[in-house]
């Protein structure tokens, strides 16, 4: 976006990567409704798609705002007139330099995940985000243990009642055929050889796309297809080493077969988990999806950034830190302005996507001394994906977020096709999540936007004998 604002201009991308995402297949499913593919590409493409940019390869070791300069890992100083930070986030490990501890984020941690578990027979999933579901979902003849810390699978997304619906999928044995994946994966000359350690995430990738896992082999050493056991409202109390565990004398136990369920693991693994409800299972590895952290560090020291409650860089709505010329966007950042009411932060590929492009515009309107509008975008927290197999869209306050217990709920589930849920407050729409292909996103999101009284509908609203979309159009 800045590159085509500014076609004189020398634009320099600096990454610590040597492949940049793109966005392709772009596809605008509504106002506010985006679905893309992420992909990776050679640098070389950008520069050629665009002169004036430069892709530097190398991390940054140092920023000093206030002689607007950049020092990167190889020695070399930049000097810029605006600059705007994009480094994302890291995944929250719940043990650092743990070599069992492996934490997903980006393509090349997907691999070593790829590596270990093609020889594991048990692993422990902890996490209850985006990609935990598509990892427990997608893992094949390996035994999973998820421990989660809510009572319902997927909270970050849904609710107790899209867990339900979903369940089902995850203990079916037999899986549909996945669709062919159009992300193609480039890897650099030489880079491959060396090889990464397990466990190390200090050297930071960049982040997944919304179909990471299609085309990753995740099949682990034994004939079955899916076994998966959830510990529900727990956290991780304590990992254990083989050895430590042996000294320590308590009993593991073995993959839970119904409910009753507490023999004790004759097997010796490599390492132990321990849970706070108490029960310790042995496993080949343990897979962290625990969320993220904004990447700050290497920008903080001698610079005074305003930092969000999350850690992130606070930034206003013209997406300025609190430095002059400095920006941000992305994981990185904090929404720090006052949001639309049926908008809220979540650190997705939808919303890196449309931060990107909206600084690129603030940039562009103060360097030429205009004024500008918030983007469109920020009005309606609206994100798609794939849960599953299922169509997964979720729109505005969608977990009633915020709303306190001044709200109502609308409900309706065809089991195995459909879940339809909508958060009402005073006769007004105000959040929804849908799952299947139920075509009605586009009809919903007009109701939450133009905040038209509904009371009049009552239950009317779900009726899956009227055509609802008809009726808003």
């Amino acid at each position: 976006k800045l590159a085509a604002e500014f076609p004189s201009e020398d634009i320099f991308l600096m990454t610590a990567s040597p492949v940049i995402k793109a966005v392709t297949n772009f596809k605008q499913v509504s106002k506010t409704l985006e679905e893309f593919d992420v992909e990776e590409q050679p640098s070389s493409l950008l520069e050629k798609r665009y002169p004036n940019i430069r892709v530097t390869q190398s991390g940054v070791k140092q920023l000093k705002s206030d002689e607007h300069k950049i020092y990167t890992e190889d020695g070399k100083e930049y000097i810029y007139e605006k600059l705007c930070l994009c480094a994302g986030a890291k995944p929250k490990l719940i043990a650092e330099g743990n070599p069992y501890v492996l934490g997903i984020r980006d393509t090349d941690s997907a691999q070593a995940f790829q590596k270990n578990l093609a020889r594991a027979e048990r692993i422990v999933v902890v996490g209850n985000g985006g990609i935990a579901l598509e990892l427990v979902y997608e893992i094949q003849g390996c035994e999973v243990i998820w421990a989660i810390k809510d009572k319902a699978i997927g909270n970050t997304f849904f609710d107790a009642g899209a867990a339900e619906f979903l369940l089902p999928k995850l203990t079916a044995e037999s899986r549909e055929t996945p669709i062919e994946c159009k992300r193609t994966k480039y890897t650099v000359e030489g880079g491959e050889e060396k090889g990464r350690p397990t466990g190390a995430s200090d050297k930071l990738g960049s982040a997944l796309g919304p179909d990471w896992h299609e085309g990753l082999h995740l099949k682990g050493t034994k004939e079955f297809s899916h076994k998966v056991h959830i510990e529900i409202l727990c956290e991780v109390k304590k990992i254990h080493l083989q050895q430590e565990f042996i000294q320590l004398q308590q009993t593991s136990l073995t993959f839970p077969k119904g409910e009753e369920n507490v023999k004790a693991d004759e097997v010796l693994w490599p390492v132990y988990v321990e849970l706070t409800n108490g029960k310790i299972y042995g496993c080949n590895f343990i897979v962290s999806a625990t969320g993220v952290v904004p990447n700050v560090e290497p920008f903080l020291d001698g610079n005074n950034f305003a930092l969000g409650g999350d850690g992130g860089l606070r930034v206003d709505e013209h997406m300025h830190t609190s430095l002059p010329d400095v920006y941000a966007a992305g994981d990185i950042c904090t929404a720090a302005w006052e949001p639309s009411p049926v908008w809220h932060q979540m650190r997705l590929w939808t919303q890196a996507r449309q931060m990107g492009w909206y600084a690129a515009k603030c940039m562009a309107a103060d360097a030429l001394g205009e004024s500008i509008d918030m983007d469109f975008s920020f009005e309606l927290f609206a994100h798609i994906t794939k849960f599953f197999n299922y169509k997964v869209v979720v729109l505005g306050k969608y977990n009633a977020q915020g709303l306190g217990s001044d709200h109502e709920l609308m409900l309706r589930c065809t089991k195995g096709h459909e879940y339809v849920k909508v958060v009402m407050q005073n006769g007004r729409m105000m959040g929804a999540v849908l799952i299947g292909e139920t075509d009605l996103e586009e009809t919903f999101e007009n109701l939450i936007l133009n905040q038209m009284d509904l009371s009049a509908y009552g239950e009317d609203l779900l009726n899956p004998d009227i055509d609802i979309e008809d009726y808003f159009d």
